[in-house]
């Protein structure tokens, strides 16, 4: 492979893992942060004990999530130097913002819970992890809004002299209508993650556990999840149709790339399964509804639906706009012989994303029923339902995400730049090789500990009930609660 595939795998790979913790991270801190509240407003043992187990979990995900995402970062200057230097000056704002007032926000009132149990009031204490769970928003929202500046280019202008794109609008960079509709559809499948994860865990010790004291417990955070997980995953749903819309208006190649589409239709239908050549140019549909993808996109089951040869001349089109608007040199950054993304990969991550996220819906619904009236379920079907709901929205995401980066190819800037065009000059295939060997062992490593981290404490379950105590009594150089 040469430098710029390898760049591609190298940042494809590091993404994906990294982004494996980020909705467990968003998801589990506002589930923790209500156990907390609940513990404060009626000091039932259980809340307490349910705060401090999930806690815990969610430190070793955070853990994990920090470390593989400052590598992403490194990745920018490194591998994909041109684009840094040409679109660096929108691109770099809101990472900015993320990391300076988002990051640092949530990482200090982290801190501050851990290691504040005993120490603070509890309502200021309760209160930090309410902050940290908005400085994990936050920081969706800041990161986001820098990849739909990659959709959909906004608020920047071309500078002759420099021969880059700069900051023109913050505002409409942060306020972009893809960021608009991206934000709560990534933000409801992290509660919809966070909550599959808690209620799985629970659900587990629940059966473990069904002859103690502490199977109510467990019960309760497993409805607790599965509630979480279910409503989120309805406005999953909602968010989704919309962001399909906006996606069709925007890079209308990225909807027909996902029905593998090759021709212009109204009433088009959507498929659930084809069979035929990989790129879909033969393809049998196997099972259609009609009129589903026009309705998926235009919110009218008779809209016309582009296909992808048209979407191809019209990012032809964009391409020969590129030059005549900001000259030859800026052209050749939107050049490329195809202007077609790898079809089958997006027509079944789109598949992949949407069929998994219903199943985990499923299983929500399934475990809300199976722990009515008090029931704690048992049987092979129950203990599949907890170890693979956690599972399920996870990967759901993840296809999600490599559809949409898949789908916008080759564009690392849509309309203005090619993926082609971004990667550093002066990189080396071997170097690339190099530090993508290196990430994916360490990963590998990395996984294999945080694996194990978490399985541990699933297995030791809560601890006993320790009152924190009053923090105007604690012994100034006793041990630190949580932190031991």
């Amino acid at each position: 492979m040469d430098a710029t595939s390898l760049a591609r795998w190298q940042f494809a790979i590091t993404t994906v893992y990294h982004f494996l913790f980020v909705p467990i991270t968003i998801g589990m801190s506002f589930i923790v942060a209500f156990f907390n509240l609940m513990w404060v407003r009626t000091h039932k043992p259980e809340w307490l004990r349910l705060t401090k187990f999930f806690g815990k979990l969610f430190l070793i995900n955070f853990a994990l999530g920090l470390v593989t995402g400052i590598v992403q970062e490194f990745q920018f200057g490194m591998n994909w130097s041109d684009y840094s230097r040409f679109v660096g000056d929108i691109f770099g704002a809101p990472l900015a913002f993320e990391a300076l007032l988002a990051f640092f926000m949530e990482s200090t009132f982290l801190g501050v819970w851990i290691f504040g149990w005993g120490r603070l009031p509890e309502k200021i204490h309760m209160a930090c992890m309410w902050l940290v769970h908005i400085g994990t928003v936050l920081s969706a929202y800041f990161i986001l809004a820098a990849n739909s500046f990659m959709q959909n280019p906004v608020g920047f202008k071309f500078n002759p002299d420099t021969g880059r794109a700069e900051m023109a609008d913050f505002i409409a960079v942060l306020f972009n209508k893809v960021q608009l509709v991206t934000f709560p559809h990534v933000i409801t499948a992290s509660y919809m993650t966070g909550g599959a994860v808690v209620m799985g865990v629970a659900l587990w010790l629940a059966m473990k556990h069904r002859n103690s004291q502490d199977a109510s417990m467990y019960r309760k955070a497993t409805r607790i999840g599965a509630w979480v997980s279910l409503v989120a995953s309805l406005l999953v749903i909602v968010t989704g149709d919309i962001q399909g819309k906006i996606m069709t208006e925007v890079q209308p190649m990225k909807m027909a790339a996902a029905e593998a589409i090759y021709e212009t239709q109204s009433n088009a239908p959507f498929s659930v399964l084809s069979i035929g050549s990989l790129d879909g140019s033969q393809a049998t549909r196997i099972i259609e509804v009609p009129g589903l993808l026009s309705f998926l996109a235009t919110g009218d089951f008779n809209g016309k639906v582009v296909g992808i040869n048209e979407a191809r001349a019209m990012e032809k089109e964009l391409a020969a706009k590129v030059t005549a608007q900001y000259g030859p040199e800026v052209g050749k950054l939107a050049q490329d012989g195809t202007y077609t993304p790898m079809i089958p990969v997006t027509y079944w991550t789109f598949r992949l994303m949407m069929g998994l996220g219903f199943i985990s819906t499923f299983l929500s619904i399934m475990v809300l029923w199976g722990t009515r009236k008090g029931a704690i379920p048992q049987g092979w079907f129950w203990k599949q339902a907890a170890i693979w709901n956690p599972l399920l929205p996870v990967l759901a995401i993840s296809f999600g995400w490599i559809f949409t980066e898949i789908g916008r190819q080759p564009w690392i800037v849509y309309g203005l730049m090619t993926t082609a065009t971004g990667v550093s000059p002066s990189v080396s295939a071997g170097e690339v090789l190099f530090s993508m060997i290196v990430y994916t062992l360490l990963y590998a490593g990395l996984a294999v500990i945080e694996v194990k981290l978490f399985l541990t404490y699933v297995k030791r379950g809560a601890e006993p009930f320790e009152d924190p105590g009053d923090h105007a009594d604690v012994d100034e150089d006793a041990p630190l609660q949580f932190a031991y």
